[in-house]
């Protein structure tokens, strides 16, 4: 789905301890690429410095959106967004992603695992995150809570 198009991921030495991080997308391509300070506690803050520099890169003509052809380099800069779709980063639909549509979408990454919404995904989160769970399977969580 459309949330699984933001980066994701996971340090190397946590997904040793994660059961069968092979098996979810989320933990295989890892966030570590926008944890700036390589704590393996991934941040609101820290999404939203990538995802802002995504952005400046993509956004060719310096014009302050992206426009179709400029988002293909989003969908180039990393392989979580390769599917990513044009219209889920244009929240008004005016055909242009702004810098703030596009910096503001919350990590599906962290809307997944912060189970308790500081904004803040610890290792502990992410066993917690990807745990067997009974027959009812995993809760989904307000997607609205990081804005």
């Amino acid at each position: 789905m459309t949330a699984a198009l933001l980066l994701t991921g996971i340090s190397p030495a946590l997904a040793q301890s994660t059961p069968q991080p092979a098996q979810d997308g989320m933990l295989k391509n890892g966030p570590k690429v926008w944890d700036a300070n390589h704590d393996s506690v991934y941040t609101c803050d820290e999404w939203r410095s990538f995802a802002d520099r995504i952005f400046t890169s993509a956004d060719r003509n310096r014009d302050g959106h992206l426009d179709p052809s400029e988002f293909v380099t989003v969908q180039k800069a990393d392989a979580a967004l390769a599917d990513a779709d044009f219209g889920y980063f244009d929240e008004n639909q005016d055909g242009k992603i702004t810098r703030k549509e596009f910096v503001e979408k919350p990590s599906a990454f962290i809307l997944r695992f912060d189970r308790n919404g500081d904004c803040r995904v610890t290792p502990d989160e992410i066993r917690a995150g990807v745990a067997p769970k009974g027959p009812q399977g995993p809760s989904e969580r307000p997607r609205d809570r990081f804005h």
